[in-house]
């Protein structure tokens, strides 16, 4: 019973990290999150069935991890990802790198680098990024 309940609080917690990221990373236009209200409002007109901004708060915090099939399709379709983004870890994991590259793709200084890198050769790129690692290994070791 101690493995089940063990294996329950792991699922609520990679539920709750799947859609915590989803807020994070999927924004309104002007760059601001989605409320809780906003986004369980549209999920209860896709479903139907009750859904409220408290429920949702809880799902996306792990207090809960009861929802029904279709108020993780409604999710999906609200952030508009592939609902396997909640079925299938594999599926979902590649689902998150590509929202990663779209939420990094908003800085506009990272956005104007991947611009400017693709007139660069294989080995212009190489170099860039062997320079992009130092500066990685050099903040890792001042701790920022």
């Amino acid at each position: 019973m101690v493995e089940d309940s063990a294996a329950e609080d792991s699922a609520a917690g990679v539920l709750a990290e799947k859609i915590d990221h989803l807020f994070r990373v999927v924004r309104r236009p002007n760059g601001d999150q989605h409320s809780h209200e906003e986004v369980a409002k549209a999920c209860r007109e896709a479903t139907g069935e009750s859904f409220s901004a408290t429920y949702l708060w809880q799902l996306r915090t792990g207090r809960r991890d009861n929802p029904t099939k279709r108020h993780l399709e409604a999710l999906a379709e609200f952030f508009q990802v592939p609902p396997a983004y909640f079925f299938d870890d594999e599926k979902g994991a590649a689902i998150a790198k590509e929202l990663d590259l779209l939420a990094a793709l908003r800085n506009s200084e990272v956005r104007r680098m991947a611009l400017r890198a693709v007139n660069l050769s294989e080995e212009g790129l190489g170099t860039v990024n062997d320079i992009i690692d130092a500066i990685e290994r050099r903040e890792a070791q001042r701790g920022t």
